[in-house]
Formats: structure tokens, C-alpha cells, sequence
């Protein structure tokens, strides 16, 4: 059975950092041939894909959100069965419940943009992050 569980959010101010992890279980025989994203939503707001990741012939391949890229990182360490984001240069605009998400069909995440990333099976209960200006 898989499981995801996100850690690592809090509240922050502007410009701060913070970086979440996502522990996933239950892939066989690990991660190493899924698509992994992380997906946010904010009050009011419809649910936004933020960042994925997927390790195509052990190269990275990665899609962000046009309003994250240059200060978010999407990174997944096989081995330990984790997906990270970290966040820097946070703006009262990231503030959200931020969402892991993964799939074994990893052509979801062989996409154009992180639009196209969507309809991953297994998701995590989501943690908050809050930015203060």
C-alpha cells in the first residue's frame, strides 16, 4: 500500500526558506521509475501544480510553475524513498497547503509543463506553509 507523508512547513517570513519532504512507501521496488510532483492550494484558489520529478535513465527531469522557478528545487533521493522542495526567496503568494503527489505511470510526469502534470494517483494529507510579508 502506498503511503506519502509530508513534513517540513511552518510559517515564515518574505524572503525566508523552507523545505519540504515527502516520505513515500509502498513503490516497488522504490521510486526510482515514478512521477513525483508537489501540488498547492490556497483559499479560494483551484489546486496548482507546483513542481515534478522524475528520473528517466538516471537524468533528471524536472517542471516547475512559471512562479517558482529560480527560487523552488525539486529533488528525490531513490534510495531513501523521499522527494524534497526546497523554497527559497518565499513570497506571501506561496502560502498554502502544499500537496505530494506520485504515480508509477511515469510518463504523467513526461510532459510538456507542469500543467500537463496532472491526474497522479497517490497523495499525501498536505501541510501548510505560511508567508508573512
Amino acid at each position: 500500500q502506498v503511503h506519502l507523508v509530508e513534513s517540513g512547513g511552518g510559517s515564515v517570513q518574505a524572503g525566508e526558506s523552507l523545505k519540504l519532504s515527502c516520505a513515500l512507501s509502498g513503490f516497488n521496488p522504490n521510486i526510482a521509475h515514478t512521477c513525483l510532483a508537489w501540488f498547492r492550494q490556497a483559499p479560494g484558489k483551484e489546486r496548482e501544480g507546483v513542481a515534478a520529478s522524475a528520473t528517466v535513465f538516471g537524468r533528471a527531469i524536472s517542471h516547475y510553475t512559471d512562479s517558482v522557478k529560480g527560487r523552488f528545487t525539486i529533488s528525490q533521493d531513490n534510495d531513501k524513498g523521499t522527494l524534497d522542495l526546497q523554497m527559497n526567496s518565499l513570497k506571501p503568494e506561496d502560502s498554502a497547503m502544499y500537496y505530494c503527489a506520485a504515480d508509477s505511470v511515469q510518463s504523467k510526469c513526461l510532459v510538456a509543463t507542469m500543467k500537463d502534470v496532472r491526474d497522479l494517483l497517490h497523495w499525501g494529507r498536505g501541510i501548510q506553509v505560511a508567508v508573512s510579508v
